[in-house]
């Protein structure tokens, strides 16, 4: 059943909604001169928390229809992107990862094929850092991290299959060479779908909203006369910090490696992986980017974990339409040239 609420009148007060580990919108729940209807809807997909709010005037039913659309998007790039399930009759990650049938090529979905040709064409554009024949090596570390001890020895990655995005041969015609990658597209999926939709929203006449992706977020126009607020947590700390964007059509995400790690004989082992070294990053402790692009902030977000900040700082610099803030290791602040234009 979708939730709802009638706002009908000015209320001063503001709000804290916790939108995932890293974001924070707050909310002035002022609703000047739009007397819109808030719709929210929650879903778990790709082992991810998404909430759905959508600001409108239209009948309750046409909402529903919207919210039942989006749950069928979301429930089958599940499918597709899901790597350690098989589903009957879909040729999804898990399927060609884990292929023995003797046949030359497998025949994609075109979805799937879509945002498999999105991440080779990623590749090149971050210079490798985006890699989404990591399988392999991903498994290793989870297997590591869920034990909570050890860790693995380079040789034991190295050996644990190829790497090679050049092993990851697309045809023409929605087609895979069969020769067993490790595919893994949680790198960019959460931002490749929430493009979707935000996509299928807008073409249906929805846009105000708010997409809530495991603190990956898009917003479309606001629900009230200003902007929404987006607060970057302080990392490792319950405190919201001192960076508050005043924002709308535009998405904003974070990679941080104190989401998911474990700590050995001292030292601490994040979930992001350096296809580099094939051992997680160190070099910050989060950033955050700010975009028009849902998928490229997604992306962005993980490749400039990967790099020195000052290297991720040059890298910004050369893109149009695109910011982004760090935390260091030591806690400070670091923005890219025009980020203070959202704060």
């Amino acid at each position: 059943m979708v939730e709802y609420k009638m706002k009908k009148k000015i209320i001063l007060i503001m709000l804290f909604i916790i939108l995932g580990i890293n974001l924070i919108i707050i909310a002035f729940l002022n609703m000047g001169g739009k007397n819109l209807t808030s719709y929210s809807q929650d879903y778990t997909y790709m082992n991810t928390y998404f909430n759905i709010k959508i600001y409108s005037n239209s009948d309750a039913s046409k909402v529903e229809e919207m919210f039942t659309e989006i749950d069928q998007i979301l429930s089958e790039y599940h499918e597709l992107s899901d790597r350690y399930n098989a589903y009957n009759g879909i040729n999804n990650l898990y399927y060609i990862n884990n292929n023995t049938d003797n046949i030359e090529y497998i025949t994609l979905d075109e979805r799937l094929y879509n945002m498999i040709a999105y991440g080779i064409k990623m590749y090149d554009e971050t210079d490798g850092l985006l890699n989404i024949n990591l399988g392999h090596v991903i498994d290793i570390w989870k297997k590591y991290r869920e034990a909570g001890t050890g860790v693995p020895t380079l040789e034991e990655l190295k050996n644990s299959g190829s790497t090679d995005i050049n092993d990851i041969v697309l045809t023409d015609d929605n087609q895979i060479l069969n020769n067993h990658p490790s595919i893994d597209l949680g790198s960019l999926v959460k931002g490749y779908v929430t493009n979707i939709i935000k996509d299928f929203l807008e073409e249906n006449g929805f846009d105000s909203y708010l997409i809530n992706a495991g603190g990956h977020i898009v917003l479309g126009d606001t629900y009230h006369d200003d902007l929404y607020r987006i607060a970057i947590r302080k990392p490792n700390d319950d405190i919201v910090g001192n960076i508050v964007l005043k924002i709308s059509n535009t998405a904003v995400s974070t990679s941080g490696g104190y989401e998911r790690y474990y700590e050995y004989d001292g030292v601490t082992y994040n979930h992001i992986i350096d296809p580099n070294t094939l051992f997680p990053s160190s070099y910050m402790q989060s950033v955050s980017v700010v975009s028009k692009d849902s998928a490229l902030a997604d992306i962005l977000s993980t490749t400039l974990f990967l790099m020195p900040i000052e290297d991720g700082k040059n890298l910004v610099e050369s893109m149009d339409g695109v910011e982004a803030v760090w935390y260091d290791n030591d806690n400070e602040v670091i923005r890219s040239s025009g980020f203070s234009n959202y704060e």
